[in-house]
């Protein structure tokens, strides 16, 4: 006869190890409606994207920067909460050849309205989901969360993406071997 102990180790072995299965397939890159996503080392993709007042703008504008290109959503609270920290490092960095663009995943009068009451010093493009596009999977969010950010070498290569928010030591050790 099994023991009341040996079987409550038991259960929770397979409690366990069918966890760790949920959470390894979980953790596993999806595909995204066939979207290739873009790997560290590749060519950053070419797009445009109108900015919060409807002018457009080529990603290109920003070659021979370094790109720190930052997917956010008005509604998403650890991306406001991170955007000053994005405008502080963009001007701290600037005379390095640094660029921020901010890439609202965002209808554009959201993206108008919250840039009325907290407005930054660096570029915003609006990448409106309801037009059907993600560019922040293109660019390798193969989760879809937010704040999701990638770092684009002055060659235009995919040199380091990060989900999530960052703190200042975070986004200044992730920077540094590229300034």
């Amino acid at each position: 006869m099994i023991q009341r102990s040996h079987l409550i180790i038991v259960v929770l072995a397979l409690a366990g190890a069918a966890a760790g299965m949920f959470m390894g397939q979980w953790l596993q890159p999806r595909p995204h409606g066939g979207a290739a996503y873009a790997l560290v080392g590749a060519a950053r993709a070419d797009f445009q994207r109108p900015d919060a007042a409807g002018q457009p703008h080529r990603i290109g504008e920003w070659d021979g920067h370094l790109v720190v290109l930052n997917f956010w959503a008005s509604w998403c609270g650890p991306c406001r909460a991170e955007m000053p920290l994005l405008d502080r490092t963009a001007q701290r960095h600037a005379g390095q050849g640094l660029a921020v663009i901010g890439v609202a995943v965002d209808d554009a009068v959201a993206t108008r309205d919250f840039l009325k009451d907290n407005p930054v010093g660096y570029p915003i493009l609006v990448d409106d989901p309801q037009k059907g596009s993600d560019l922040s999977v293109t660019f390798g969010n193969n989760r879809s969360v937010l704040p999701y950010t990638v770092l684009i070498g002055r060659d235009g290569r995919i040199l380091a993406q990060h989900l999530g928010s960052f703190s200042e030591t975070l986004l200044e050790d992730w920077l540094k071997p590229h300034l």
